[in-house]
């Protein structure tokens, strides 16, 4: 895959990464159901298998609009929904930069439910390593927080397999469901785009839950 030229096409979706203000029909596109939206093996899956609802999240970690997700709705969103087993939360990355890319890298070398609680991490200091002089350097003292050795971090941050990975995953995203900016969520195969409130959310997912 060439890694290279589909991360020089991210850089011009960058700036379509902004939270939308639509209304609850305004920005919500498809009408698939549950049953047509493919969860693979390696997904990392947040809450009881059997839930009713996907709510497939596509961020980047270098998003700001996606640390506001994480900080903000996301877990009100996991205290209700998720915690209540009414949905459970599929997580792919869809890096915008090589700098998330190699994040992405590293987080997912992080095992079972610890991998959501690494992500939280990651976002809560995304300006910290972001915008440090050596970044890669910030991302591995925020990976030595979450019990990761220099040496785990730098066979991860250089894994090109896992790389071409999620790479492949962000294009299956861009395909199937038309994702171009982050954060989207993909809630039972309907697109839900920005960084909404909880409010918001709530109402989007109880019509969708409803068969409307």
């Amino acid at each position: 895959m060439k890694r290279r030229q589909i991360l020089l096409g991210s850089l011009a979706v960058t700036a379509l990464a902004i939270p939308l203000v639509a209304g609850i029909d305004g920005g919500i596109g498809g009408s698939a159901h549950a049953q047509s939206v493919e969860i693979f093996p390696d997904d990392r899956i947040l809450g009881a298998a059997e839930a009713p609802l996907t709510i497939i999240e596509y961020s980047s970690l270098t998003c700001p609009h996606c640390a506001a997700l994480h900080e903000n709705a996301l877990p009100r969103i996991k205290k209700t929904w998720i915690a209540d087993g009414r949905a459970k939360l599929v997580f792919r990355h869809f890096p915008l930069d090589g700098l998330a890319l190699r994040a992405a890298a590293v987080a997912n070398c992080i095992d079972g439910e610890r991998f959501f609680g690494f992500l939280d991490l990651l976002f809560q200091t995304q300006q910290r390593w972001a915008r440090a002089q050596d970044p890669i350097q910030a991302i591995s003292q925020t990976a030595r927080l979450a019990g990761m050795s220099q040496a785990q971090f730098d066979a991860c941050v250089a894994d090109e397999a896992e790389m071409d990975k999620i790479l492949a995953r962000r294009q299956h995203g861009g395909e199937t469901f038309n994702v171009e900016s982050t954060p989207t969520l993909v809630v039972n195969g309907r697109k839900v785009e920005g960084a909404r409130s909880f409010e918001e959310f709530d109402e989007i997912f109880a019509k969708i839950a409803a068969g409307s």
